[in-house]
């Protein structure tokens, strides 16, 4: 009896561990690995030149997937769940997302975690979605985050993964590159993390030189921000390349820092500053350049609870930095009291000088 147990026992054991063992040189073999640079596709439905001296206004916006709206939290903050309550609810979510984008008409968009094929958004094609609701606008799609099967959290797995970052625009552009940023994960987190990007968009102008806009997503949860330090230095050596041909730039999206001017302790919290949250570094380097921010409305809240008025930490993490060449106008925050997302989006009208 005791041998026959201790078989079962082994078994018991032994069946789990193969399981795992299967799943992950399954994840490893068809782990996504793109090229460090990556030509775009573009839908130009629009071959409106951009013009020095006028206005062009451009909004960020983490969409959050449609599906970490006020009522959800997130498992890699502390929270345990990966979702909305349902596809219904994600549905509402990504209907009130397109009406805001609607409402504020920018000329671009640089939007991050839009879905294309995800069980965490119950497999809404949001890129196809938003790009239909502006059919106006050209649109570009670069992925960052393609994953077969995320096993957490336990009760309600992310599962498959297929999102990135979508560029939308009103105006011409010459070219569309996927730029990979350095700093990974260790194996096997990496097979189930973010490959993180950035969009660079070439926009001709009618002075002869071109915008360059980029639509960024930086890292999150690595340790002590080291692999946000890569990446920012990655950036800035691309920055420096750009400003020696003479063009304009405008970086926007979701820094992951707290950013400078910006002052969390301004926003009523009963929750301590989170780990994750970096402040920008002072080392980073891009002479000249400006920072637009609406240091007055939050643009993220913490996804360890539930959405509550004045217990979540807030911060502005979502911005633009723009080149000296260009005029900053206006920069505003939506208060949208994270409804629909994580974040709330952020607008900036700017003059290329």
């Amino acid at each position: 009896m005791i041998k026959k147990s201790l078989k079962w026992l082994g078994w018991i054991v032994l069946i789990p561990v193969v399981i795992i063992s299967i799943f992950l040189i399954y994840v490893t073999a068809v782990d996504y690995k793109p090229p460090a640079q990556v030509q775009l596709q573009t839908n130009n439905n629009n071959s409106n030149e951009l013009k020095q001296g006028e206005p062009v206004t451009v909004t960020t916006f983490n969409i959050g997937y449609a599906g970490l709206d006020q009522g959800q939290d997130f498992f890699m903050d502390g929270g345990t769940m990966s979702r909305s309550s349902s596809r219904e609810q994600t549905e509402e979510n990504l209907s009130s997302i397109r009406n805001i984008l609607k409402e504020t008409r920018s000329n671009l968009y640089v939007l991050q975690e839009v879905d294309v094929d995800s069980s965490r958004s119950f497999h809404i094609n949001e890129v196809d979605v938003l790009s239909n609701l502006l059919p106006e606008y050209n649109s570009t799609f670069a992925l960052n985050y393609k994953v077969p099967w995320v096993p957490v959290p336990v009760l309600r797995p992310m599962g498959s993964v297929e999102s990135g970052l979508l560029t939308l625009s009103t105006f011409l552009s010459t070219s569309h590159t996927r730029f990979d940023l350095p700093g990974k994960e260790s194996w096997p987190v990496q097979q189930m993390e973010l490959d993180r990007a950035f969009i660079a968009s070439r926009f001709p102008v009618d002075n002869g030189k071109e915008l360059v806009l980029i639509n960024l997503h930086l890292s999150a949860f690595d340790k002590g921000g080291e692999i946000r330090k890569q990446q920012l230095a990655f950036l800035a050596n691309y920055i420096k390349g750009e400003t020696e041909k003479g063009s304009y730039l405008i970086i926007g999206g979701d820094w992951n820092h707290s950013l400078p001017g910006t002052e969390p302790k301004n926003f009523a919290s009963q929750q301590e500053w989170p780990e994750w949250l970096q402040k920008f570094p002072e080392t980073f380097s891009a002479e000249g350049f400006q920072w637009a921010n609406d240091p007055t409305i939050p643009s993220v809240r913490t996804l360890d609870i539930p959405y509550q008025k004045g217990v979540n930490f807030l911060a502005v993490i979502d911005g633009f930095l723009v080149s000296p060449n260009i005029e900053i106008v206006s920069v505003n925050g939506h208060d949208l009291s994270f409804k629909n997302s994580d974040h709330n989006p952020v607008t900036g009208s700017f003059i290329l000088k």
